[in-house]
């Protein structure tokens, strides 16, 4: 059996941490909190649930992601957010997964929105490669947006079950998280010399909501998912109008 090391990256996640550590305790044989100066309970809860608690600047997402690998004490690791946590089913695939021998293994992700799980608009399944072998790969992507890659000729499975990720407990959690994002990605692009036009200013948020809404069923999920799709095509529209603010600038 393959012992198994979880990492997790946080900064003031009193409110989910608890949940996603509780959730791993059948299959952790490492816990590691790699935590970016929190300021409420998130230290606390890590050492109460038996996690190893380190503190480094936050200097990205990838960054972090990557640094908090080389804390696990074994090679074969989850990798998860504070605020997702393992249905029972995925629990019992990862135990299952821990006696065998891929590279890498797949869950599909269900995200809880203002209390209501979201299972269209191209919010599930969602397919994240979160357990893997660390020797094989390595966190990339662009900011905020980070992926988990796997070196050529890896193997990998899909496991059963359902990552559960609270994601937005209210419409102003939302609303805040993409004024975050939406900056780091704008510089992001910037730094790699990607530019905004006027017309991918205009038609990507009508895209975006299309694609979401009509497309990719968001409509299926009611009002939130109505929310939802006009909430990622405002996303798309910050963006690219934040992009071309700092070429002004």
């Amino acid at each position: 059996m393959r012992p198994l090391s979880v990492v997790i990256i946080t900064f003031n996640e009193e409110r989910n941490l608890g949940r996603c550590l509780a959730s791993v305790r059948d299959v952790a044989d490492d816990i590691v909190v790699l935590d970016s100066f929190s300021t409420d309970r998130t230290e606390a809860i890590a050492r109460e649930h038996g996690a190893r608690f380190i503190q480094h600047a936050f200097d990205g997402h990838i960054e972090q992601k990557n640094r908090a690998i080389t804390h696990a004490r074994h090679p074969f690791v989850l990798s998860l957010d504070a605020d997702e946590a393992l249905d029972e089913v995925l629990v019992s695939a990862i135990r299952q997964a821990k006696n065998e021998e891929a590279d890498g293994y797949t869950m599909n992700r269900l995200t809880n929105y203002c209390g209501t799980w979201v299972r269209h608009g191209g919010w599930y399944p969602d397919v994240k490669l979160r357990l893997w072998d660390s020797r094989k790969g390595r966190w990339t992507g662009l900011n905020p947006h980070d992926r988990y890659e796997l070196e050529n000729g890896a193997v990998t499975k899909h496991l059963p079950g359902d990552l559960l990720h609270y994601s937005y407990y209210t419409l102003n959690d939302h609303l805040k998280q993409v004024n975050y994002f939406t900056d780091i990605m704008a510089r992001e692009l910037h730094g790699k010399g990607r530019k905004a036009s006027y017309v991918k200013l205009l038609l990507s948020p009508f895209a975006k909501f299309i694609g979401d809404y009509l497309f990719r069923a968001g409509f299926r999920d009611g009002w939130h998912g109505f929310v939802i799709a006009m909430i990622s095509a405002h996303a798309t529209f910050l963006k690219y109008a934040k992009l071309r603010e700092l070429y002004r600038a």
